[in-house]
């Protein structure tokens, strides 16, 4: 006689959200579940494949790690932006509104000098 656990598999957009609650054979891996979750079917621009990206509460697994009774499976979305460009954008738009601003004090200070 094979023994179930139960765990969530979890799926959300900035507008929807659903985790679904399951009872699975143990030894049940983290792929196996999200495709018992059935997410897809409700999500329909979620794509089940082996490019997916998966975790257990908040830390990044493969899709073939076995899962423990009580975990919790998340499927992450695919990033739209690189979270490094975003960061090297974000420090060049602070660099060049410093230095503006220090040509501006420069500008400021030498029309000071010369009224």
């Amino acid at each position: 006689m094979s023994h179930t656990i139960a765990i969530e598999v979890a799926y959300a957009l900035p507008d929807k959200q659903r985790i679904i609650k399951l009872d699975v054979p143990e030894g049940t891996t983290v792929m196996q579940a999200v495709i018992m979750s059935q997410m897809d079917s409700i999500f329909e621009d979620l794509t089940l494949s082996e490019d997916l990206k998966l975790g257990v509460w908040g830390k990044a697994v493969t899709a073939d790690r076995a899962l423990v009774a009580g975990e919790r499976v998340e499927i992450y979305r695919p990033l739209l932006v690189d979270p490094k460009e975003v960061r090297r954008a974000r420090a060049a738009r602070a660099k060049a509104a410093r230095s503006e601003s220090e040509l501006q004090d420069a500008s400021e200070a030498s029309s000071a000098d010369g009224a």
